[in-house]
């Protein structure tokens, strides 16, 4: 059972969001957009909808992921594709990648909104969030979308609260990016980019890992999991490496410091 401050905090977003009529959630399947969908649900029922953007940087295993929690939630959910690949400042890889990619997703999100006349559209962005280094942030709020997280002040921590007590499996999920994050800013974004990345990351996934980056330098691989899961991976290494070599890499290696935030940028710090 949540706490007093807890179930005031979730009492306050319930009827903020009851009282917008209808509500199209951004939804990804991380904790966040699970939470909002979970809040929207309850306080609107079948006049809220979940909605995915599966474009070329959604790998298939977070898509799965995404259906399966939104089960969980009960709330309807749909899904909705488009090409990032198309727009050929997105594939220039620019430093504000993440305002071109998030600008796309909340335009496609806004446009069904309106042709299916749903109020507002709400994503999952939590008061953890805001900093300089968020582009993508700025492309939300120019569009108009609603993050209830962020106005009642609710943090990533808390986030996770509220999912664990609406029961969502969702609530201890690592936070995740897109797949276009493992590619140096100023490198092409391309389709076998992205599917050498993504069939990396399901290797490492199969052998338990859950914090996993691969960071696609030119033709090497540098791959990044927990800090407390560096010494697995390396036990590990010589049954991977040749497995992700055959995936059309010149070079593999893993970085032994484990994963931090913005690695992709670092260049090949990789040992092998």
């Amino acid at each position: 059972m949540a706490d007093a401050p807890l179930t005031a905090r979730i009492d306050a977003l319930l009827t903020d969001l009851a009282g917008r009529e209808s509500i199209l959630v951004a939804y990804s399947g991380g904790v966040d957009s699970a939470v909002v969908a979970a809040l929207a649900w309850r306080a609107l029922g079948d006049r809220a909808l979940a909605v995915t953007a599966a474009a070329e940087t959604l790998a298939g295993r977070e898509l799965d992921e995404a259906r399966r929690i939104a089960a969980e939630i009960g709330i309807p959910h749909e899904v909705v594709t488009y090409s990032e690949l198309d727009d050929p400042e997105f594939v220039a890889n620019p430093s504000h990648r993440c305002y071109v990619c998030q600008g796309m997703r909340m335009d496609t999100m806004t446009a069904l909104a309106r042709h299916r006349g749903f109020a507002v559209v709400c994503d999952g962005t939590n008061a953890s969030d805001p900093g300089p280094d968020r582009p993508g942030l700025q492309a939300v709020r120019e569009r108009g979308v609603y993050s209830p997280l962020l106005a009642h002040g609710v943090d990533k921590a808390t986030t996770r609260e509220i999912a664990q007590t609406f029961g969502l499996s969702v609530w201890d999920r690592p936070a995740n990016a897109c797949l276009s994050s493992r590619i140096p800013h100023g490198q092409l974004v391309t389709l076998g980019k992205l599917r050498r990345i993504e069939a990396a990351e399901e290797i490492l996934a199969g052998h338990g890992f859950r914090v996993i980056r691969v960071r696609h330098d030119e033709g090497t691989a540098r791959v990044e999991v927990a800090p407390d899961e560096v010494s697995r991976l390396a036990r590990l290494w010589d049954d991977l490496q040749p497995r992700l070599l055959s995936l059309g890499f010149r070079q593999v290696g893993y970085d032994p410091q484990g994963y931090r935030r913005g690695g992709a940028d670092r260049g090949a710090q990789a040992v092998s």
